[in-house]
């Protein structure tokens, strides 16, 4: 009895896994976070947990709306990379039909308008704006057409610490500006790591990432130089504003990043680029983690 109610039941959770990944949820979870940190390290924070609620839910929701977008509208492509060709639309463990674009649209439609009327319609704006520069702007427009990609594609984040921000004071200030200026220079260096990793993937399938133009090693001598900028960047706050604990976790991110990267200019082997890649999670989780911090100590 108990092998044939294992034998029903596994086709119903590989169908789960499936659909659940289609809405690439590790990335709506960050940016669920990264617009929780924006309202959080805004001062002036006067909104409602409800509110705060359907923030978040309505951010992730965009964000998975836009990551399954991704899945639809790649899946050419994916097929040809080994990082991705195990996704469902590409295996055919779901069908690739019209109506998931139906459902990817109900989503998006149903956060924004939640944030429109729970929130307020600058925080809306702000996360209608990430799903559309990841889903249109960087998924359609730019991904197989320019190493700029994900430069601009970086945005997606940047408009997630900006919802929060709004949420807390739609009248926003310098200090969610900047933090929106750190997760725009964040993205490149991260991304780009990744590429390195993976340069014969992207070759493959076409989508020219900066290793594929550029090579390897010149684009790992650019990781460094994105790297120095965002760490820049990220002390900016400083004088807007945050504190202490705030600067202690932006250097301490910052410099471990820094490391790596440099690491990864003098040997740009793949090894070293999944390093960097990860310092690049370190990085941001301090900076983020510092900033909320901050703020409760403020």
């Amino acid at each position: 009895m108990n092998t044939a109610l294992l034998a029903n039941t596994r086709p119903l959770a590989s169908l789960l896994r499936d659909v659940l990944s289609l809405f690439k949820l590790r990335i709506g979870v960050l940016i669920m976070v990264t617009a929780l940190v924006g309202f959080i390290a805004t001062p002036g924070r006067d909104a409602s947990a409800w509110q705060v609620l359907v923030l978040a839910l309505a951010t992730l929701v965009a964000s998975a709306s836009a990551g399954a977008y991704n899945h639809y509208h790649d899946h050419d492509s994916d097929r040809l990379m080994a990082r991705t060709r195990s996704r469902p639309f590409v295996t055919g463990a779901l069908p690739r039909h019209p109506a998931w674009l139906l459902l990817m649209a109900v989503m998006l439609g149903g956060a924004i308008s939640a944030a429109w009327i729970v929130v307020n319609p600058l925080a809306a704006s702000f996360v209608f704006l990430g799903a559309f520069v990841y889903g249109v702007v960087y998924t359609m427009w730019l991904k197989r057409r320019t190493w700029l990609n994900i430069v601009i594609g970086g945005l997606a984040g940047s408009f997630a610490v900006l919802a929060g921000a709004a949420a807390a004071d739609p009248h926003l200030g310098t200090l969610p500006w900047l933090y929106a200026l750190v997760l725009f220079l964040w993205t490149p260096p991260h991304f780009w790591s990744l590429a390195i990793a993976n340069r014969d993937d992207y070759a493959r399938a076409g989508v020219p990432m900066l290793p594929v133009v550029v090579g390897n090693e010149r684009a790992a001598r650019i990781v460094l130089a994105s790297t120095i900028a965002l760490v820049l960047a990220s002390l900016l706050p400083v004088f807007h504003g945050a504190g202490l604990v705030y600067l202690a976790g932006a250097l301490a991110g910052g410099a471990h990043f820094l490391r790596k990267a440099w690491q990864l200019a003098r040997a740009p082997g793949r090894q070293a680029a999944i390093a960097c890649f990860l310092a690049s999670l370190v990085q941001l989780s301090a900076v983020l983690a510092a900033a909320c911090v901050d703020a409760a100590l403020r």
